[in-house]
């Protein structure tokens, strides 16, 4: 229970410090993220770019103004919030939304890892860690989804 909370509250920080980095940038071009480090280094340049925002997908799919093509982030915030909300919640149905949500979290992160190295060649340290606190993530809530099966 506190190794899901602790992943939780820190995937919940990183996802409301990306949206402040993306705010910041959108406001003033100039604005340096603590989490921009070098040209190739750079956590605001990536959360500017098409891929920051409906996974890169949605623009296309729904249009840059529909509502749903948010930053990631947002969607980021909301899975850890789920997370956090459902995780003490006992039973096979809560225990089958963590799982579902945290494998198309995994998905995602495999997504934007691919993009990150392939399409943009840049280097995001607050992107990676939430990759690895998806990870995690998963396979608490596999092994919970295991025990309850058995």
């Amino acid at each position: 229970m506190a190794a899901r909370a602790a992943l939780c509250a820190a995937g919940l920080a990183l996802s409301l410090y990306a949206l402040h980095v993306e705010r910041a940038r959108a406001r003033d071009p100039q604005y340096r993220a603590a989490c921009d480090l070098a040209p190739a280094v750079s956590c605001s340049r990536v959360f500017a770019s098409r891929w920051g925002r409906g996974f890169g997908l949605l623009e296309g799919l729904l249009g840059r103004d529909s509502v749903a093509n948010q930053p990631n982030s947002l969607y980021g915030a909301a899975f850890y919030l789920l997370q956090g909300l459902l995780g003490p919640v006992r039973g096979r149905a809560a225990a089958a939304v963590l799982a579902l949500s945290s494998a198309l979290a995994a998905a995602a992160s495999l997504y934007l890892a691919a993009v990150l190295l392939f399409g943009l060649g840049d280097v995001c340290l607050v992107c990676a860690a939430t990759y690895g606190l998806n990870g995690l993530l998963l396979r608490l809530n596999l092994r919970r989804w295991r025990r309850l099966r058995q």
